[in-house]
């Protein structure tokens, strides 16, 4: 019997993400009016803001029809416009709650909220019932369905009219029991970029699991008309934008602008497009050059944008384009180091073949190694972290190229003194080709990423443990 005057409210269940909703109903003796769903309020207690596109409705006229257990790839809004249910959720997903069953009765003043691969069944207590559901993907041939059994001897259901008396379809008494069910896998993360010096790092952070993707530019360019079409875009919950053009002196010439603005914003804007359509996460990884480097403090997340050069214009507007993403994290880093030719090699390789070099000293920033980059990236992924922009570099003392040249020859074992400072605009006043302008100040603060409760590691022990891998090599 529907329950008039309830509060809206949300009630866990063991199953993780499937969550019953008393709904308010108000009814006099014409009938009963109800908000069978209402984004506002129920994302503010705690809905999760899942996007619905389609608008199902079953109705059922006999008491006993049975239909399930079926996991789709896609999350459900499941209520009831008239009648009465008795409904069964099995998790189907990969992970330790898989096979967990939940059961309760729905009618107009109670719904539940199914997350993607969980297993969702309803069997009608009342005649004339009309089951509803919204969800938030099309149809499509080529979604992936999982089924099972509606009675599985593991599951147990209860079922209020046993299946011999019910009425079901033959596909649904056909479907297999939970010992040869495939667990639905979690939806997929893709990595771009994945040759790169960063991309490289995400694969040791993150690993090599069926859902994790890598993609270098050969797989999917972002620079291509395609790319929209190029996945089936709503098998994916996080993309990882590690791909960019980071030429900065080339992006200064005709072509190397062409090609940064293709790349940092063309791409960029399509992959926002993806996201927010198909609700996916979506970290791009962005750069100190966005800002000119004149104030004389540590930068924050919040201050303007002011790029002086083509590469940080891009970024700049990159940024820009994925801020508008629901769902987002812009990384801002500086003076990345990661594996294959960087600064730190490169004095290292100076110092033991006793070439002493000039080095820039009026650019100051800290050191951002790609292990702590990707480990950064996963942290806030996996932390419940709010969406937003953060920085994201090495922790410690800032310095100048000039002072982190000094300590690559001191870790090496050779004399800092062999290192000479020189100004930037003495460093390239005999350059033959495009230069970009630097900024003097990258340094970036930490303060909020630090408050997602991450600790960047200090840029000189960094540095240190890196010198020690180039000695090993």
């Amino acid at each position: 019997m529907t329950e008039y005057g309830k509060q809206l409210a949300a009630a866990s269940t063991p199953i993780p993400g499937l969550v019953v909703w008393e709904l308010p109903v108000h009814g006099d003796s014409r009938g009963w009016f109800k908000e069978n769903w209402q984004r506002e309020k129920m994302t503010a207690a705690g809905l999760p803001d899942f996007g619905p596109v389609q608008n199902n409705i079953s109705f059922n006229d006999a008491v006993g029809t049975t239909r399930g257990i079926h996991a789709e790839p896609w999350d459900k809004f499941v209520s009831v416009a008239a009648g009465r249910i008795f409904g069964a959720w099995v998790d189907l997903r990969e992970g330790p709650t898989f096979g967990a069953v939940f059961t309760c009765e729905l009618d107009p003043s109670r719904a539940i909220f199914v997350p993607r691969g969980v297993g969702n069944a309803y069997q009608t207590l009342e005649p004339d019932t009309a089951y509803a559901y919204l969800v938030n993907d099309h149809w499509s041939p080529d979604a992936s369905y999982t089924f099972l059994n509606l009675a599985d001897e593991t599951a147990a259901i209860a079922w209020p009219i046993p299946l011999d008396r019910a009425e079901l379809s033959a596909k649904d008494a056909a479907h297999p029991r939970l010992a040869d069910v495939t667990p639905v896998p979690p939806r997929k993360t893709l990595v771009l970029g994945a040759n790169g010096q960063l991309g490289r790092a995400l694969r040791a952070e993150l690993g090599d699991a069926p859902h994790l993707e890598y993609a270098t530019r050969a797989d999917l360019d972002l620079a291509s008309p395609a790319l929209a079409g190029a996945r089936r875009w709503r098998d994916y919950d996080t993309i990882i934008n590690a791909a960019a053009h980071t030429a900065v002196d080339g992006a200064e010439t005709p072509e190397g602008r062409r090609e940064a603005w293709a790349a940092n914003v063309t791409g960029v804007g399509v992959l926002a497009q993806i996201a927010a359509a198909n609700a996916i996460t979506l970290v791009h990884v962005s750069s100190d050059y966005v800002f000119d480097g004149t104030i004389d403090r540590p930068y924050r997340e919040d201050d303007a944008v002011c790029p002086v050069g083509v590469y940080g214009q891009t970024k700049a507007a990159g940024d820009a384009l994925v801020s508008a993403v629901p769902r987002h994290f812009i990384i801002r880093t500086s003076w990345v180091i990661g594996d294959g030719k960087n600064f730190v090699r490169t004095m290292a390789y100076l110092a033991e073949r006793g070439i002493d070099p000039r080095v820039v000293d009026d650019q100051t920033g800290r050191l951002t190694f790609t292990s702590d980059l990707a480990r950064g990236i996963h942290h806030l992924l996996t932390s419940d972290a709010p969406f937003g922009t953060y920085n994201l570099t090495g922790s410690g003392a800032a310095a100048s190229w000039a002072d982190i040249a000094r300590r690559v020859f001191e870790l090496t074992g050779h004399d800092p003194s062999r290192v000479t400072g020189v100004s930037t605009d003495e460093y390239f006043a005999s350059a033959t080709a495009a230069v970009a302008p630097r900024p003097r100040n990258s340094v970036l603060d930490l303060a909020k990423i630090g408050g997602a409760g991450f600790a960047a590691t200090d840029q000189d022990d960094a540095l240190s443990a890196y010198t020690r891998a180039l000695a090993a090599e």
